[in-house]
C-alpha cells in the first residue's frame, strides 16, 4: 500500500459518498459524472486495499473500514482547506498599495534604493509615489491623499506628527581642480571669496537663520539663486562657483564629476522627517514600506 497514491480528489469523493449515502448525489455535488466519480472511488480502495463502502440493491453505506477512515479523511480535507485560507490571507497582507510623498532632492537621491529593496520583498505590494516640493508633500499628507511624506523641517500644524529618519551636515560642491578639494572638510569662512550658487527659497532662508551673521550674509548674497540642485551641479561643472548640498546627494555630485567636503566651523545639518497624518494608522502595506525604510537608513551611512 503507498499513501502517496491517494489524491484531493479522491478523498472529496469518499467524503462526498459517505456524506450523501448516494454516488448520483455526491457526483452532482461535485459536478462530476457518475462514472468518474465511481473511477475515484475504486482507485481509492485499490490504493487502501480496503472496501470503504457496503453495496446492496437498495443502500450504500460505510463499511467498517470505511467508518475508520472517514474522521481521518474528514480531518485531511479540513486542514487542506485552513491551510488555503491562510494562504490567501497571508497573500492579501502582501498586497495592496502605499502612497508616499518625497521632497524632490529626496525622492532622487534615497527613495529609489529604499523601492528597489520593497519591491523585491513584496512583488504584490504597489507603491505610489509623489515627488514634488516640501511644501506639496506636507499639503498632501494633511490632505490625507498619502499615507505619508517623507521631507525636511518645515513648521506643520497639530493635525499632523512627524518623526525625524535623519540629521545630516551641510557639504560644500566643487570641481574637481579646485583648491578646497586638498582638505578633509572645509570651513564656512574659506566660502568667503567664492561665489556661491544657493538654492532659492525656504531652503537657503533656513540656512541663513542657522548661520553667524557673516556666513548668513554669504548665503543671502549669493552670485546664483536656483530652483534645482540638479542645476546648480551643471553650474558648478563649468566653473561658475561652488553650491552647497546634504551628503545623501553624493551620487549625483559624482556623476557631474564634482568634489564634496563637509562644511565646519560651524557644522550645520539638517533633518528630514516623516509626516503623518495624526491618528491615522498605517495601512499593512503602508507599514511593511515604513519598516523597509527604516531598516535602509539603519543600514546606510549617508554623512
Amino acid at each position: 500500500m503507498n499513501l502517496n497514491n491517494v489524491t484531493l480528489k479522491q478523498l472529496r469523493a469518499f467524503k462526498a459518498v459517505a456524506e450523501t449515502g448516494s454516488f448520483t448525489k455526491a457526483a452532482e455535488s461535485l459536478h462530476l459524472t457518475q462514472s468518474a466519480l465511481s473511477g475515484l472511488i475504486k482507485d481509492f480502495e485499490t490504493t487502501l486495499s480496503l472496501r470503504l463502502f457496503d453495496r446492496t440493491t437498495r443502500k450504500l453505506s460505510l463499511s467498517v473500514a470505511g467508518q475508520h477512515i472517514y474522521p481521518m479523511a474528514t480531518k485531511i480535507l479540513y486542514d487542506v482547506e485552513t491551510m488555503a485560507t491562510e494562504v490567501g490571507r497571508l497573500k492579501a497582507l502582501e498586497s495592496g498599495v502605499v502612497n508616499i510623498a518625497v521632497s524632490q532632492q529626496l525622492a532622487a537621491a534615497i527613495l529609489p534604493k529604499v523601492m528597489a529593496e520593497f519591491v523585491t520583498a513584496y512583488p504584490n505590494i504597489k507603491v505610489s509615489v509623489k515627488d514634488c516640493s516640501v511644501d506639496t508633500v506636507i499639503s498632501a499628507v494633511a490632505s490625507g491623499e498619502v499615507d505619508f511624506g517623507i521631507a525636511p523641517a518645515r513648521n506643520i500644524s497639530d493635525s499632523l506628527s512627524s518623526e525625524m529618519l535623519f540629521d545630516l551636515p551641510f557639504y560644500a560642491v566643487m570641481p574637481q581642480a579646485h583648491p578646497l578639494t586638498k582638505r578633509d572638510s572645509v570651513e564656512w569662512k574659506d566660502l568667503k571669496h567664492e561665489k556661491l550658487i544657493t538654492m532659492a527659497g525656504v531652503f537657503s532662508d533656513l540656512l541663513s537663520d542657522e548661520l553667524p551673521e557673516e556666513e548668513a550674509q554669504m548665503v543671502k548674497n549669493s552670485a546664483y539663486q536656483v530652483n534645482f540642485l540638479t542645476t546648480a551641479f551643471s553650474m558648478v561643472n563649468q566653473n561658475l562657483g561652488v553650491t552647497l548640498c546634504l551628503p545623501y546627494s553624493r551620487a549625483r555630485v559624482a556623476q557631474n564629476g564634482l568634489e564634496m567636503r563637509v562644511l565646519t566651523a560651524p557644522r550645520i545639518t539638517r533633518a528630514s522627517y516623516l509626516y503623518r497624518l495624526r491618528g491615522r494608522a498605517f495601512s499593512d502595506a503602508a507599514h511593511k514600506f515604513y519598516v523597509v525604510l527604516c531598516q535602509h537608513l539603519q543600514s546606510n551611512d549617508y554623512t
